[in-house]
């Protein structure tokens, strides 16, 4: 089980904390967060996509978490933010593309 350990630094009103979870903990990045951090009013819309109220800025990301699918760029479209490494944390899964990244809460 070590292997499936996800190790992550999360910056929350500048400061950084450490997280490890493991593949398949939870579904997705927003629920980690979530549960993790207990964040008020963050995955309002519980993971469609639709809300942008779980969005973060995330670096490090590897393999296929890259791509943006489903309603991920719209939601961020209307935003404002066109930087790539601006997610949609329930669109991304809790997979070992997540190693090692870095995330940082964004409040619109």
């Amino acid at each position: 089980m070590m292997g499936d350990e996800i190790h992550l630094t999360v910056i929350e009103n500048n400061a950084k904390i450490p997280i490890v979870t493991y593949v398949g903990e939870y579904a997705n990045l927003m629920f980690l967060l979530r549960d993790t951090l207990y964040l008020d009013a963050f995955g309002e819309c519980g993971g469609m996509g639709r809300c942008a109220t779980c969005i973060i800025k995330i670096i490090g990301l590897t393999g296929k978490s890259i791509t943006k699918e489903r309603n991920e760029p719209a939601t961020l479209s209307k935003t404002g933010f066109v930087d790539e490494s601006i997610r949609l944390s329930c669109q991304l899964m809790v997979t070992k593309d997540l190693n090692n990244t870095e995330i940082e809460l964004i409040e619109l």
